[in-house]
This record gives structure tokens, C-alpha cells and sequence, in this order.
């Protein structure tokens, strides 16, 4: 397997007789994940493709957002202008020709790509309220509400099916505060005000169906390249929440229904967190806690994550120590909190004799950067300052011609693009209500029982016996009563939720 070229030693070349003064990324340690970090113009963006490249190259899918739009290049060839020949023939970059990537564009919004949906089952309690910025009382009543619909069998796809629910909720608050705990009807419009916001922002698009299957991310090309999946997230960043969620979503779901594959020669898939500030920005104690288990344990599975954002320090300390991947470019230390990323930074590589790694990290120009990857045996390599290798793809954005033709050969246009609505909680409580009210408006007809009862005598106490009286309860209400909780108790022990909250194993 040919390791992932990163770039050329600078500082101490003679460091790595073997490859030629060369830095690579090892194929069987790219699930032990990875970071990408530095000031805004000095060659994230660049850095992730050159990867992004390299995984592919070698048959590994990767999935990626595209946050300034600039990521779309992957899929066109490079220019191939002679500073970029004369960088890839100065780092060794053996063939080196312009050439583009297997690219599917995805867009939760449905206009850059192909529409990403999820249902809200899937999703959960724990990341739509974190979606919803709700407090700790009202997702207690999200929690609730979920944990109805799952007993009653009711599925809940869209945001429509969701309200019908909290309808209900409201309707029967008395007898589901007696069952499941407190529900209070400021907290229910508390929530159905967080939904209509979320509305307005555009999020109920993101929920419906056909929803992502996970198999659409891990494709390959019949020559045996991974396909790489660019979210487009220009839009989709201005809302964190949002934009937080969903990437927390979807690594749940790779968390919940990959099988364990242990160590593999490649990642099945590399997964990268741009912005990755914004995924623990304001997120609870509980819910940090989840994410640093599942990028614990998520590696044996075959998904390699690589987070990137500004500071090292946007990461919290106990996922931090999990990413054995480090591309450091330059940091500005003009401020205290400046000066202590500078520091952290310095503090977590292994250090190299011949580098001062604080005072470098400073000096670093565009398109270079401390690195240190894992190597034999995973022990991480001593840092090295390196340019990095250019990517082959054009380094820009793409016309909205090029993405058109990329997107018009897509395999999957086909199976996202048409939106289906299937009946679900909403169309169930509707027909219910419906049946109730023809019911109560259809003229009562006079039977032979009521004709006893009006006489009282036997037939009033078969009646009684089967209908019940205002002080007991009836044989038909008590047999209805208890199967609908048989039902219920069925159906709730079928439906398996995730550590985020979302349904597990087969939609």
C-alpha cells in the first residue's frame, strides 16, 4: 500500500534517509485520526485536499465540507502552471500530473448537490435538542415526546409528523405526565417555537426522505478509487447549530452501524471535521462526553476522523490526545489566547532537537507547516517542519457549469433527487382525529341494548358489564386498554436507540 505523500522535510531532512527527506501519512495508521490546524490563510484548505487526494488515490472514501466553496476543485484537474511543477519535482512527487477526483456533491439545501436527509427518529432527542437549542427541561419533554411515538408505533419523518406529535402531547398532557413524567405546556411551546425557527432557517429540509444511506458515502470507482463526498456548506455554516448537528449525525450513525473490522491495511472511510470549533462550542458536559467516545472507539470500526479549525485547543484536551495525525501551519500569536494555542500547540508534538517549535510555528510561510504522523509500530514521528505537497486538482473554486456536469454524473441523482412522503405520524393522527370527529357528528342509532337499558332490568346490566358505568370501568375499555400496552410494550422493545439518540440497526 503507497503511503499518502504530505510534503518534505525542511529542518532536519537527513532525519528520514528512507524516504528521501520525505513526510508521509501510513495507510494502516490513517484510522488513528488526525488534525489539521492554523490561521485563517495559511493552507488548510490545501493541506485537506492534498489528503482528501492521497486517501483516494489509494481507494479510501472520504467525506468532507466544503465551507468557503473552494474544496469543489477536487473535482477538476489542475492547471499544472510551473510553480506547481517545480514545487511537486523540489518535494518528490513521483508522476505528479494534473488530474481531478472522483467527486458526489451534497448539499443539505438541495442546490449545490444532492439533497441530504435524514428522518427525525433517526436523528433523535439528544441532536435535535441540541439543534433546537433547548434547555435542559424541554428536551427532557423532547425526550418524552420520542419515547411516545415510539411506543405507539408512530414514525416520525419530517418536522410535520414531529408538531402532530406535540399536538397530541398537549392534548393528553394530564395522562402522559402521570406515564412518562412532567410535561408542562410552556415547555411544549417552547419547543414548537424552536421548530418554527428552525423552519425559517431552512432546516426541515433536512428531514424527509429518501434519507442518506451510509453506503452512498463509502463508494468506490471501478478502477478502484475512493469516491470523495464534498458537502456544501457556504450556506449551511452560518447556521452552527445546524451545521454541528448534522456532522454529529452523521458520525453517529457511522458509530451505530459499521461493524468492528479491527486493524485494516486502509481506512474504510476518512471523515473530516472542518470548523471543528463549532461541534463542541456551548455543547454540554454529556454530550462531549459522547463524542469522545465514539471517536475513542470508532477507529476499530475503520473511520478515520480528522478535525480541522484554527487552534488546536478548539478540540477539547481528551479527544486532542486521540489524534495521532498532526499538520500544525502557522499561528499569529498576537494575543494571550494567541500565545497559549502557540504553546499548547508546541506542547503536544514530540520534540525535535533542531526545531524551537514555538518560535517556528510563528514563522511558518504559506504552505508549510509542523508535521508528525505516525510510523512504525504507531509511535508518532519527531515533528518536522515540511512543505507540503500541492494537491493535482485546481486549487479554486468551480463553475457552476463543472459542478452541473459533475452532478448530471452522478450515480446517485436518481435515488436523492425526488422527495418521497410516505404516510407517518402526521397522516396517522390526522385520519385518527378525522374518524373521531365523524364519529361524534354521525347520528346515534337506537339499539336493541338501549332499548333494554331503557327499561333497565338484564339488558342495563350486560351494558354496564361491557361498557361501564361512570364509576367503573368496562370490560371492552379494560381489554382495549391493556392491548394497546402490549402493543405498545412490542413495539418499544424493537425500536434500539444510539448514544446519541437515534434509531440503530435497520430503518
Amino acid at each position: 500500500m503507497d503511503p499518502i505523500l504530505v510534503g518534505k522535510a525542511v529542518t532536519t531532512p537527513d532525519a528520514l534517509p528512507e524516504t528521501g527527506g520525505r513526510v508521509h501519512l501510513l495507510p494502516r495508521y490513517g484510522n488513528r485520526h488526525g488534525l489539521v490546524a492554523g490561521a485563517t490563510g495559511t493552507g488548510k484548505t490545501v493541506t485537506l485536499m492534498t489528503l482528501a487526494e492521497g486517501f483516494s488515490r489509494i481507494g479510501v472514501p472520504v467525506f468532507l465540507a466544503d465551507v468557503k466553496g473552494d474544496v469543489a476543485g477536487l473535482a477538476v484537474a489542475g492547471d499544472g502552471g510551473e510553480k506547481l511543477l517545480q514545487r511537486a519535482a523540489m518535494i518528490g512527487a513521483d508522476g505528479y500530473t494534473p488530474e481531478a477526483s472522483p467527486v458526489l456533491f451534497w448539499d443539505i439545501y438541495g442546490k449545490s448537490g444532492h439533497p441530504v436527509r435524514t428522518t427525525v427518529s433517526e436523528i433523535g432527542p439528544t441532536l435535535l435538542g441540541r439543534m433546537l437549542e433547548l434547555n435542559d427541561t424541554q428536551s427532557g419533554v423532547l425526550d418524552i415526546t420520542f419515547k411516545l411515538a415510539d411506543d405507539r408505533g408512530l414514525l416520525l419523518l419530517d418536522l410535520a409528523d414531529l408538531r402532530a406529535l406535540l399536538a397530541l402531547v398537549a392534548e393528553e398532557r394530564k395522562a402522559i405526565s402521570t406515564s412518562y413524567g412532567l410535561v408542562s405546556a410552556p415547555s411544549i411551546g417552547a419547543i414548537q417555537r424552536a421548530l418554527l425557527r428552525l423552519e425559517q432557517e431552512g432546516g426541515n429540509q433536512f428531514f424527509g426522505e429518501p434519507a442518506l444511506e451510509l453506503a452512498d458515502l463509502m463508494r468506490t470507482t471501478p478502477d478502484g478509487r475512493g469516491v470523495i463526498g464534498i458537502l456544501a456548506a457556504d450556506q449551511l455554516v452560518l447556521k452552527p447549530r445546524l451545521y454541528a448537528t448534522f456532522l454529529l449525525w452523521l458520525l453517529s450513525e457511522l458509530f451505530e452501524n459499521l461493524p468492528e473490522v479491527g486493524d485494516l491495511d486502509k481506512p474504510k472511510l476518512v471523515f473530516v471535521f472542518d470548523e471543528a470549533h463549532l461541534l463542541f462550542k456551548d455543547a454540554p458536559p454529556a454530550l462531549r462526553q459522547r463524542v469522545e467516545q465514539v471517536v475513542r472507539i470508532i477507529r476499530s470500526k475503520g473511520v478515520g476522523i480528522y478535525f480541522c479549525s484554527q487552534f488546536p485547543d478548539d478540540v477539547p484536551d481528551e479527544i486532542l490526545g486521540q489524534l495521532g495525525n498532526r499538520v500544525q501551519h502557522a499561528l499569529r500569536a498576537f494575543t494571550p489566547r494567541d500565545q497559549k494555542a502557540v504553546r499548547t500547540a508546541a506542547e503536544t508534538f514530540v520534540a525535535n532537537s533542531a526545531l524551537d517549535v514555538a518560535k517556528v510555528i510563528a514563522q511558518l510561510g504559506t504552505g508549510e507547516a509542523l508535521v508528525s504522523t505516525l510510523q512504525g509500530k504507531g509511535a508518532p514521528m519527531p515533528v518536522e517542519q515540511t512543505l507540503i505537497a500541492p494537491p493535482r486538482c485546481r486549487m479554486g473554486a468551480i463553475t457552476e457549469a463543472e459542478r452541473a456536469r459533475v452532478r448530471a454524473a452522478s450515480p446517485v441523482g436518481g435515488k436523492y433527487d425526488t422527495t418521497v412522503d410516505r404516510e407517518s405520524a402526521f397522516e396517522m393522527l390526522a385520519a385518527k382525529a378525522a374518524a373521531t370527529l365523524e364519529a361524534a357528528q354521525a347520528p346515534k342509532a337506537r339499539t336493541t341494548t338501549e332499548d333494554d337499558a331503557a327499561g333497565g332490568g338484564f339488558g342495563q346490566s350486560v351494558k354496564d358489564a361491557l361498557f361501564g358505568t361512570k364509576r367503573r370501568q368496562g370490560m371492552v375499555e379494560t381489554m382495549a386498554k391493556q392491548t394497546a400496552r402490549t402493543v405498545g410494550n412490542q413495539i418499544g422493545r424493537q425500536i434500539l436507540r444510539g448514544i446519541f439518540g437515534g434509531i440503530t440497526g435497520k430503518r
